[in-house]
């Protein structure tokens, strides 16, 4: 009798009207169930998510309002979308993206989240291959000489990452192992790491110093230079411009670009909260401006003091 667990998970990937899954909808979900690597089963479905799509998401995807006509609400397609994925681990490119407007759809549905767990191949792929230039699925594919298409449409994503993640996965798995393998080495590689970090140091140095007389060179109306392997040196002005913020957040706002245009400074905003000279009024409303709560370990090197002379 064979005992042996099988190892199910789900690749999923969404269309949306918007990135805000707080305020944007799915209209369109495809899944394929990986067992034990292989293909096994896949659903596919247009969602009508009763609102706008937003123009510079269609020119993502290309689906456009009249696609969706009579297409089922979230309502009538997330039982579907919960029988298939069950609580299967959700494997996604950029999973937090997916993950989260699943999560929100159930919470305003049956005021419950998803239970699955899910595998962000997008991390995955920078940790293994940080000196890739991107790290989107098309270039994951080609990473892996697979050749399947990348439409930014759902199953055709959700397919060609299910063809890849077994490639990402062993690479990935490899990785760890080693990791675990050096901990008995930990004392040894920190002074390399220190080695390194010196070299790397001294050589930014030597580098700014090298684009000074760059620079002055071309003070000088030096010429461009080409260099044997093909690199070209050459210099160019750039113009700066200042900005009046309160004219231009109400442009934005206006606009709704502000998902685009701004990006919180998470580390001002908690420095504001232990600030002492912060009222407690504003401390409290900052406070509850927090959706979700993570411990990340951060390393830190302390140099010791200089000996003083």
């Amino acid at each position: 009798m064979n005992t042996e667990v099988q190892d199910i998970k789900v690749v999923v990937d969404l269309e949306t009207t918007g990135l805000d899954y707080k305020r944007e909808k799915i209209i369109e979900f495809a899944a394929v169930k990986l067992v034990d690597n292989q293909i096994t089963e896949e659903i596919e479905m247009l969602i009508d998510p009763q609102q706008e799509i937003r123009h510079s998401s269609i020119e993502i995807h290309g689906i456009t309002q009249d696609m969706l006509e009579g297409a089922p609400t979230i309502e009538e397609a997330m039982p579907k979308i919960l029988d298939f994925i069950k609580d299967y681990t959700i494997i996604a490119h950029n999973a937090i993206f997916d993950h989260s407007f699943l999560n929100q759809a159930s919470i305003e549905l049956y005021e419950e989240p998803i239970p699955n767990d899910k595998i962000d191949t997008f991390q995955m792929y920078k940790e293994v291959f940080p000196e890739e230039q991107s790290h989107g699925l098309e270039s994951l594919l080609k990473r892996f000489n697979i050749d399947f298409p990348v439409k930014h449409r759902a199953m055709a994503d959700a397919k060609g990452l299910a063809l890849v993640y077994p490639h990402l996965k062993h690479f990935y798995g490899k990785k760890c192992e080693w990791h675990f393998s050096q901990l008995k080495n930990i004392d040894y590689l920190f002074e390399r790491y220190l080695r390194i970090q010196n070299m790397i140091q001294i050589l930014q140095s030597e580098m700014s110093d090298l684009k000074s007389i760059f620079k002055v060179y071309f003070q000088e109306n030096g010429k461009e230079i080409t260099a044997t392997t093909g690199e070209t040196l050459t210099c160019f002005s750039k113009t700066i411009f200042n900005y009046d913020i309160k004219t231009v957040k109400s442009l934005i706002n206006e606009a709704d670009l502000q998902d685009k245009a701004f990006k919180i400074n998470t580390a001002f905003i908690e420095k504001l909260i232990y600030d002492s000279n912060t009222s407690e009024e504003l401390r409290q409303k900052l406070i509850e401006c927090r959706t979700d709560i993570k411990e990340v370990q951060n390393v830190q090197i302390i140099r010791p003091e200089k000996a003083q002379v």
